[in-house]
Order: C-alpha cells, then sequence, then structure tokens
C-alpha cells in the first residue's frame, strides 16, 4: 500500500510501530547496563569491593569503600526526516513509509553507535578514560591491593596472540587466542586483592565483519587443524562455559578483537537514559509545502569496570 492518502496520524502511527518492531543489536544488554537519569548528569562511585573473609585474630579488621568513580553527562541527539508534501500524493509505491520505517531502523542502532565509539575510543580517544583515571583500554591499572593490571593485551601477555597470518588466524589459533585470553582474564584482581572474574563463565567476542570470518571457526567449529578437537567447543560443551562471537560492522578492526565477560552482576560499559526515544511532528506545509517527522532523545554512554573487558591484538 503506498502513502497516498495518508494523513500525518497515520505516518506518525506507522513510526511509533516501527520503533515497537525495530530492536537494538542482540548484544546491547550482554556487555552494557542501562541506568535511568533524572538529571544533567550522573556520577557512578565504584566503591570497591566488599572485603574477604579472614581469620578472626586479633578482633575485626573493617575496611571501608574507595571511591573511585566516574561521571556522565546527558546529551540531546535527533534525527528528523522531510517529506514533501507532493511525494506523500504521489507516492503509489510505499516510498515514503519505508523512508519512516528507516527512520524507526536507524533510530534504534542509536545505542549500538554510542557504545561502539565508545569501545574503539577505549584504546586512546577523548572519551577513552574510565573510573581509575586510565584509559578503559590500558597497561597500567591499579586500584588498591590489586597490583598493576592491564586489558590492552599482545603476545607479549598472551604468546597464543601471535598467528602466522594477523588478519587471517586458522580456527586452531583463533581458539588457543581466544582462550588464552579469558584465561588471562580469570587472573583480574578487585582492590581487594581477590579474584575479580573467579566464576565467570560466559563470555562474548566482538570484533569487525572482516576479523569475524575468522574468528568463529575457532570459536563454532568442532575440530580445527587436521582433525584436533577445538579446545573451546570441548570446554562449551564439558565445562558449562558459554562462549559466543559477534561481528560489529561499526568497528574497523583488522587484527584487533575484544572479548567481554557478560553473566556479571555489572557490566563493561554503561547506558544511560534521562528521555527515551520520542517522536515529533511539525507542519510545514503552508511556508514550504513539507512535513517535518523526528525522532529525539536524552542519553549517553560510559565505561563500567574494565575488568570485565579485554582488547587483544593479533599478531
Amino acid at each position: 500500500m503506498g502513502a497516498k492518502g495518508l494523513g500525518k496520524r497515520d505516518i506518525i502511527g506507522s513510526l511509533y510501530t516501527a520503533l515497537e518492531q525495530v530492536t537494538g543489536a542482540s548484544w546491547l544488554d550482554k556487555i552494557s547496563m542501562l541506568f535511568q537519569s533524572d538529571q544533567e548528569s550522573e556520577t557512578y562511585k565504584w566503591l570497591g569491593q566488599a572485603p574477604a573473609m579472614r581469620e578472626f585474630i586479633g578482633g575485626r579488621n573493617a575496611k571501608g569503600f574507595r571511591e573511585n568513580g566516574i561521571t556522565i553527562t546527558n546529551k540531546e541527539f535527533e534525527a528528523t526526516l522531510q517529506v514533501l508534501t507532493s511525494e506523500i500524493r504521489r507516492d503509489k509505491t510505499g516510498q515514503v513509509m519505508m523512508r519512516i520505517n528507516d527512520l524507526a531502523t536507524r533510530a534504534m542502532a542509536h545505542w549500538n553507535k554510542l557504545l561502539s565509539t565508545l569501545i574503539t575510543n577505549g584504546t586512546g580517544g577523548t572519551s577513552g578514560t574510565c573510573y581509575d583515571g586510565q584509559y578503559f583500554f590500558d597497561s597500567d591499572h591499579s586500584e588498591g591491593e590489586s597490583g598493576t593490571q592491564l586489558n590492552l593485551l599482545t603476545a607479549s601477555q598472551v604468546a597464543a596472540l601471535d598467528v602466522t597470518t594477523a588478519t587471517a588466524p586458522t580456527a586452531a589459533e583463533a581458539a588457543k587466542a581466544i582462550l588464552g585470553v579469558i584465561g588471562y582474564m580469570m587472573g583480574y584482581k578487585d582492590d581487594q586483592g581477590e579474584p575479580m572474574n573467579e566464576g565467570a563463565e560466559n563470555f562474548l567476542i566482538m570484533t569487525s565483519p572482516a576479523l569475524w570470518q575468522h574468528l568463529s571457526g575457532g570459536v563454532y567449529s568442532p575440530f580445527v587443524g587436521s582433525g584436533e578437537s577445538n579446545p573451546l567447543t570441548n570446554i562449551i560443551s564439558k565445562e558449562g562455559f558459554n562462549i559466543s562471537i559477534v561481528p560489529n560492522a561499526r568497528l574497523a578492526y583488522t587484527t584487533q578483537f575484544v572479548t567481554f565477560r557478560v553473566d556479571a552482576n555489572a557490566k563493561a560499559l554503561i547506558r544511560q537514559e534521562e528521555v527515551g526515544l520520542d517522536i515529533v511532528y511539525k507542519d510545514d506545509t503552508f511556508d514550504n509545502k513539507r512535513e517535518l517527522y523526528g525522532v529525539e532523545a536524552t542519553r549517553n554512554v560510559g565505561f563500567g569496570f574494565w575488568q570485565y573487558a579485554a582488547h587483544s591484538t593479533l599478531s
């Protein structure tokens, strides 16, 4: 059905329906936590971890909170579609409604765009610092009794990241590299010097589509090399681990991938929203013979726990 004869209520109704039907990327809730906001900015204080149990000797050894944190300032975002009245009148093939649906799709992909930019900037961009003052992916994280730790990994930390061809690792090389990174992440400590990922069993690998086609074999193929059993699939089937991999077309990686722990109560990234997606309309037919349909939201993103993410580079 074309848009001919449709009024603004029909078009706005279609836009609302499209927004309800279109969903964001499947990985959004896995790697980020959503907080509602009611003011210009919100401050998140990572107050440190609770102390570990110790033998009761010489009275109680009470420990207070540490007050590291970040502030995320909300920003206003919008997208506006101009539709000429003549386009509505002459449309017989549904082109106007297609454009309206495209507007909804773009709006629902906004979180994907914000988080992808955050991930890219995590190695040194202007929005790349996290709660400890270091870049999110860095080589000198330290707080309390953790010692110096890093989640910007190369073959110096994980030997399996050294492969034959960095842009096209074999399935066997990919499996060993991913397994090595997860093993390295298991060693991260909190500010009390206790293991941060001790019970981790669920991980998500994210990279560009170009590298995803090579790494995915290391995650999903039951056999690698010359009939050798895949160590990752063995772990998934026998040890209860869940390891998945997703392509992110917004990442320009050639030899890099990011590993997220996704089964912790907290997440690596933060989505903050003051005003959710809303639809706005302006009748501009008298002066300019057009109608304006828009979507808007007030929100922003920021970094959560760096210990739940590691950036790795193949070499």
